[in-house]
């Protein structure tokens, strides 16, 4: 599977910095395909000197890293790419900054998505399409979701609340993957999360493929 957005870990920490990465180790070595850092309470010196702690072992699995919001953090550990939403720099402005690395952008509606593509950006997040507790953010309906994924023609990643138990209901709405937060940073067992959550995306594409 050779999809990098096809199981994409967004990070929030619970715990010490040390299980924070260890987390984040466990869902490299058990298939995540993308991770991207999100930090909104540390300092620039903070989050520059954790992006490079991730980084290492991001390279270790060679899965992308991509840095939420900071283009400055972005360029300064050689990330892959970054994340940005509605209230940071114009989508046209980052891809200057940042050249050709990846550049993701947040819609929540066709009209943005459709600009964001125009402007540059290589894939979407669309979301949150369930409830979700790691950021206060207004519901995407999944016919907004099938909606964006169908106008656009760069890869759309549904975010938002996505457990093992609703994943099944994502299957028919075409997008590239999933960005998922708490169900993995939070697992008893990161592994077999992972393992299932992945095994539940492969029956969608076999599926397609008949």
């Amino acid at each position: 599977m050779n999809n990098p957005f096809t199981l994409y870990l967004v990070t929030h920490r619970y715990g010490t910095e040390e299980m924070f990465l260890q987390t984040i180790e466990q869902a490299c070595q058990a298939g995540v395909t993308m991770v991207q850092l999100r930090e909104k309470e540390l300092s620039t010196r903070q989050f520059y000197e954790l992006a490079q702690r991730v980084k290492q072992i991001t390279d270790r699995y060679h899965i992308p890293l991509i840095i939420n919001d900071r283009v400055d953090i972005c360029l300064a550990v050689d990330a892959a790419g970054v994340h940005i939403g509605d209230d940071e720099l114009p989508v046209a402005t980052t891809r200057a900054l940042i050249g050709d690395k990846i550049l993701g952008v947040s819609a929540k509606t066709l009209g943005r998505a459709q600009e964001a593509q125009q402007q540059g950006a290589d894939y979407l997040g669309v979301g949150a399409v369930f409830p979700t507790q790691t950021k206060a953010t207004k519901r995407t309906p999944l016919n907004v979701l099938k909606e964006i994924t169908e106008g656009v023609s760069i890869p759309t990643v549904a975010i938002g609340g996505i457990t093992e138990g609703n994943l099944p209901s994502l299957a028919k709405s075409k997008v590239a993957g999933v960005a998922v937060v708490s169900e993995i940073m939070q697992a008893q067992s990161v592994k077999d999360k992972v393992t299932a959550m992945r095994n539940i995306i492969e029956q969608w594409r076999e599926t397609d493929e008949k």
